[in-house]
């Protein structure tokens, strides 16, 4: 995996490394490595320096990032490498004078006054592997056409993430408000949202900051005109720690998803009291454990790169690429035995075969977002050696999948959510009774009520006896996208719950709530929650 910014955004790396490689009229090999140096002031520094006449001297020029002395005839110069991202700083560039006093050019091109810096020492292994793949074909064209899909592909992320961050957010609000909706499947969703929403947050600075000092650098001639989180020691890093952080999380949560789920259709028997506090141990306390080691093995390793650029090209990126790997793939596995959990019941309802299909590849459609299995192209290392056209459709199908996956998710598990849907009419009839409207109040009320459940899981004890079997039939076939009430405890959600709970927003939110009835309801039979998330 490669990426422009040292993250897991591979596709960019193209244009990091073609900017990083490229050349000025045969001057260096590192247009991109800006220090705080320009022509007038390397004039400057050298102005009242006499060359001897005993021997030919090249003269002091600048090739764009180091200023060089006047070098006397056949002599080799060296400068330490200048921080950029993929140099290593404890490295050095050449130059060479040659015997007739002109710096030499680079072999196998033509001559310039100029001359040429060496700056293939100072890039770091993960670099030059990335250097390699790209110009592996030779031709410098592809290269170009390479570094333009990574810019368009760079503004596909922007929109994407930018409308994932709006729909998670609002998918959070609607969570919260409402009390209906405060039930366990729900928080684990808002758990997952929350995490989702913090590396969103996260990677968009990150993009806006890069292109801001880009621009500036464009403008100015010199990426140290402007100063931002990509070129602010330790800044830069620890947005780097706190994006890998939420990103495990992200992926833990899904596991949670994914595992509580298949317990849910598959093995009745743990259908206990809900394990919020391990679930919480796992999704943020895991990470924050395979985080904590990563850094520390990371700033041993590349300390002196710049904002660690490529430590998702380092084997110690594994420390937490491993487990999402297995994340991805044991939430593979669970969808498989919930398709097939879905197949069985269909034949056994003899459902048509054409039926049984729609029927699973419907689920499998709403599953693959929720459980992460779309990720599994970003883990994948980019095409960069292979045609152009197979770059392209990686580069735009990766990353289109990877940056509307917030979206995606929270359309189906809030806005489609016929629970949701039915609390925000509900709502909605209260504020426009309230204002004389009372005619669409009474229709919208009674429309929403044949085709969803409203009513809460747990009934008053005064309640009649039709009331409390209607209640339980209506838990009994909520969906993951109509209802999302299917709690381990048998959907015994919050939305009884008001009195009996203490601890504000964040508690109602997110915490285990108590009941006021200790009797735990019937749980929801594991069919009815398979029949509905294709339905």
């Amino acid at each position: 995996m490669v990426s422009i910014i040292g993250g897991p955004s591979t596709v960019a790396a193209a244009a990091a490394a073609v900017a990083g490689a490229g050349t000025t009229n045969g001057s260096s090999d590192g247009t991109q490595l800006f220090i705080n140096t320009t022509l007038d002031s390397c004039a400057l520094k050298y102005e009242e320096f006499v060359i001897p006449n005993t021997v030919p001297y090249c003269n002091w020029t600048w090739d764009n990032v180091l200023c060089w002395p006047p070098t006397a005839a056949n002599l080799t110069i060296s400068q330490r490498c200048p921080p950029a991202h993929g140099v290593d700083t404890t490295k050095f560039a050449e130059r060479r004078c040659s015997a007739e006093g002109q710096w030499e050019s680079k072999p196998g091109t033509t001559p310039s006054p100029v001359g040429w810096t060496n700056y293939t020492p100072c890039y770091n292994a993960e670099a030059k592997q990335l250097f390699r793949k790209l110009y592996s074909s030779g031709n410098i064209d592809d290269v170009n056409i390479k570094f333009d899909i990574a810019e368009r592909t760079r503004m596909l992320e922007l929109v994407g993430f930018s409308l994932s961050l709006v729909a998670l957010i609002i998918s959070l609000v609607i969570f919260c408000k409402f009390r209906g909706l405060r039930n366990n499947r729900t928080r684990i969703h808002k758990n997952l949202f929350v995490a989702m929403v913090i590396q969103v947050v996260i990677r968009l600075t990150l993009y806006i900051d890069q292109a801001i000092i880009r621009s500036g650098s464009k403008k100015f001639g010199n990426a140290s005109s402007r100063q931002g989180i990509d070129n602010t020691s330790f800044l830069c890093e620890a947005s780097y720690v706190l994006l890998e952080y939420a990103r495990t999380c992200m992926f833990m949560w899904m596991f949670i998803e994914g595992l509580y789920l298949h317990n849910v259709v598959t093995v009745t028997v743990f259908q206990g009291r809900f394990p919020h506090t391990l679930y919480a141990a796992v999704g943020w306390g895991g990470p924050l454990l395979l985080t904590i080691i990563w850094a520390v093995t990371t700033a041993q390793y590349i300390r002196q790169q710049k904002c660690w650029w490529g430590y998702n090209l380092t084997p110690y990126y594994w420390i937490l690429e491993g487990p999402r790997l297995a994340v991805v793939v044991l939430n593979f596995i669970f969808l498989l035995n919930i398709i097939r959990v879905l197949i069985v019941k269909l034949r056994q309802s003899h459902t048509s075969d054409v039926e049984q299909a729609r029927k699973a590849v419907r689920a499998a459609v709403v599953l693959v977002p929720l459980l992460g299995i779309t990720n599994i192209l970003n883990m994948t290392e980019a095409p960069l050696d292979k045609t152009v056209l197979e770059f392209a459709i990686w580069s735009y199908v990766t990353h289109f999948l990877v940056s509307f996956q917030g979206f995606f998710i929270a359309l189906l598990y809030c806005f489609l959510n016929g629970e949701v849907r039915t609390a925000l009419m509900k709502s909605i009839s209260v504020y426009l009774s309230l204002r004389g409207h009372h005619d669409w109040a009474v229709r919208r009320q009674s429309l929403f009520s044949a085709g969803y459940p409203t009513a809460p899981v747990n009934e008053a004890p005064n309640a009649g006896e039709s009331n409390r079997n209607t209640n339980r039939n209506t838990a009994a076939n909520n969906s993951l996208l109509g209802a999302n009430n299917h709690t381990a405890n048998g959907g015994g959600g919050a939305a009884n719950n008001g009195g009996g709970f203490r601890g504000g927003w964040f508690g109602r939110c997110f915490l285990v709530q108590k009941h006021t009835n200790p009797s735990a309801p019937e749980p929801a039979p594991p069919e009815s929650v398979v029949f509905d998330i294709s339905d």
